[in-house]
Parts: C-alpha cells; structure tokens; sequence
C-alpha cells in the first residue's frame, strides 16, 4: 500500500475512520461493503465513463494562460474545470454516487451544499436519472448563492434552508445526515466532500481522480512530461483538492500547494483555515483536523466564499499536512477577490471565488522560469457575481 491510500478501516495514517451514531452505522457498512465492488464493474466504468464525455464535456482542458504566465515568470496551466457541465468539478462526484446508488436500489438522494454548485449537480444529475432529490443548505448560503437555489428547484429538487447553529455548510450538512438517519432504507447520501466517515473521503477522491488523470495525459502531450513541478489547489474539505491531487500523492518531483479561506485574517476569529489553526478531532463521522475550542466543539467558520465555509478538512488532507506533503497558505478574502479581478483582466475568465483562493497564492510561490505549473479552476464565477459587483463598487 502506498503511503497516502487510505487502509481498509477508511484511515489515512491515524485520519479518517467512521464515527457514526449506531443507527447510522448499517447504512455506512452497506456502502463500505459495495462502493469498491459497483465501481470495478464494467458497467459502472462504461456508464460513468459516457456521461463524463458526453454529457458532463470532459475531458476539460488545460489551458496555458500565457498573460498570467508572464507576470508570475512560469508555465501556468489552468485545469478548466469551469468549463464542465453545471459549472464546477461537483458533477464528476455526483453522477459517480448516483450511479452507485441506483446499484444499491436507492430511490431518493439527499444532499449538502454550500456554495450551491454540489446541490445544483447533484440536482442535475437528478433530473437526468428520475431520483428524488431534497438539497440542505444553510439558510445563510441560500440567500448569498439564491440563483443556485432557484437552478435547483428548477431542476426539480426541494431545497431545505437550515436555521440552526451558524446556517452555513456544516449546518447543512448535520441537518442531511439527521435525514438519512430518518429513512436509510430508501435513501441515499450523496455528499459532496471528501469529508465524513469512511467511505466517503476515499469514494470521492477515486471519482474525482478523473483530474488528475487528465492533468496527466495532458501535460504530456503539452510539455514532454505528465507532472508539474507545482500543483495547486484550494481546499475547504477537499473535493477539488482530492481530484487534482490523486495520480501526484507519491511523486516527489511535484510539489502540492493548498489554498484554504483566511477569511478576515488568522488573529480575526473570522476565518476557515482548518489546516492552519485546527487540532484533531471528530467533525461529521472523521478525525480529521477541525476548528475547535477546548472543549472539543467546532468552531463556526467564516469565509466570504460558501464553499470554503467548513471547520474541517478530510482526512486525506490531514494526513498530508502532518507528513508535510503539502504545504497550505490562508488567504483572506480581500486577496482571494484581488486574485478574481486579476484573472479576469489578464485571461478573459472569471473564476468562482473558491478558485480565487488559489490564484491567490501565485505571488507567494518561489518560481523559476522553467518551472511548469497547474493551478485547479475549480468553478465559474457566475454564482458569485454579486460578491464581484460590490467589491468593485
């Protein structure tokens, strides 16, 4: 076993596990027991393969952005995952799960988001297959992304605004967990992160790994050599980062670098930069690292992006960090929106906030002219215009 695969108990090193209430606990066993199976058939492969060609528009480009390029003195390479169907690298893990669940009988989908574009592909995907689908969102996060949560609706899905604690992600995501326990016969989790107990982190890296699988065979064929000497990402639990990640975990020679959201500032107690301020502790069915107080309770997280809002990180991603296989920057908000301004002045392409946060940490990075580097365009920004319209005045 490589040193970053997560063991059979779902633990990467002393990360991970499944820390579930005994109710919860035959539904994580039935998906432990069949994930692995349903996606090693053929006719998982052949389905999930033709949907991400021809219904989701992969593989996504990679795109050399030569103005970005030129200021920073490297090879910038934008993974385009922009430019899939619904906007964002979500759809890859959504139509993965749904296809799961219909192997495993599951009639009706029940889903997080934050951001809104999880609960959009998860929606989307749907509407494509005949699943009822119910949507939990803080009620925060519904009135910041509320064109999401009308493309939802459109889409046939019932969105449920959480009140409690904080209303964003992780309300959100207790709110959907307390639902599954309400019906697990019937229902399925789909979650949107690398987060949560065992199987999830490890599902949902595996279907997202499609990234780096093309970041692979792409830079090949561009640059003479399937690695990049930086890869970069931004991290709240870790979908985006798992996928661009996955085919680089044991290859020295690429260095990994992790954008997560400094909010108002680290000192500012307004912030979501787990990997930075968190401690180990249980969130949402995994020891991972998490925004705590000393009692153990997660601290409400901040961010102006609703899709880094999370006081956690999975486990994967708290694995790396102690063995220093990535190193993290916080970025706050005000560079995460300077970091949007530039990308759209410079190459004609405006990039969800989350993305921003990468883009965010190019001027911190020591680059050599030579060096080649893929920075992850995790989402659009079309669902946060309004945030982009009121910083510019």
């Amino acid at each position: 076993m490589k040193r970053f695969d997560v063991d059979e108990n779902g633990f990467y090193g002393r990360f991970g596990g499944a820390y579930v209430p005994d109710k919860l606990r035959p539904c994580i066993e039935e998906l432990q027991t069949a994930y692995l199976k349903i996606m090693e058939t053929d006719g998982f492969r052949k389905d999930y393969d033709r949907l991400l060609r021809h219904y989701v528009g992969r593989p996504s480009p990679l795109y050399l952005a030569e103005r970005l390029s030129d200021k920073y003195g490297c090879r910038i390479y934008l993974k385009r995952k922009d430019l899939n169907h619904t906007g964002a690298h979500k759809i890859n893990n959504a139509i993965g799960q749904a296809l799961i669940a219909q192997s495993m009988g599951k009639r009706r989908i029940i889903a997080e988001t934050g951001a809104g574009q999880h609960g959009v592909a998860t929606a989307t995907v749907c509407a494509l297959m005949g699943m009822e689908c119910v949507v939990y969102m803080g009620r925060v996060d519904v009135e910041r992304q509320y064109a999401n949560v009308k493309k939802m609706e459109m889409l046939g899905a019932e969105v449920v605004a959480v009140e409690s604690g904080g209303a964003t992600l992780k309300d959100a995501v207790d709110a959907a967990v307390g639902a599954w326990c309400s019906d697990p016969s019937e229902s399925y989790y789909l979650l949107g992160s690398a987060v949560g107990p065992h199987p999830y982190p490890d599902m949902v890296a595996r279907l997202q790994s499609v990234i780096s699988e093309e970041i692979e065979k792409q830079l090949q064929e561009l640059e003479g050599r399937d690695y990049p000497d930086y890869l970069i990402a931004c991290i709240g639990g870790g979908s985006n980062a798992s996928g661009t990640v996955y085919h680089y975990l044991d290859r020295k020679e690429t260095s990994i670098v992790l954008a997560e959201a400094g909010g108002m500032g680290l000192e500012s107690g307004r912030s979501a930069a787990t990997i930075t301020l968190g401690s180990e502790g249980v969130l949402h069915g995994s020891r991972t690292l998490v925004m705590q107080d000393d009692k153990g309770v997660a601290i409400e997280p901040y961010s102006i992006s609703a899709g880094l809002d999370y006081p956690g990180v999975g486990p994967l991603f708290a694995h790396m960090a102690e063995q220093c296989r990535s190193v993290t920057y916080p970025v706050t908000d005000d560079e995460a929106l300077r970091a949007a301004i530039e990308l759209t002045r410079l190459e004609g392409i405006v990039p969800a906030l989350e993305s921003s946060h990468a883009l965010a940490v190019l001027g911190r990075l020591p680059f050599e002219k030579d060096d080649v580097a893929v920075l992850t365009l995790s989402g659009r920004g079309d669902k946060d215009m309004d945030t982009y319209i009121r910083y510019q005045g």
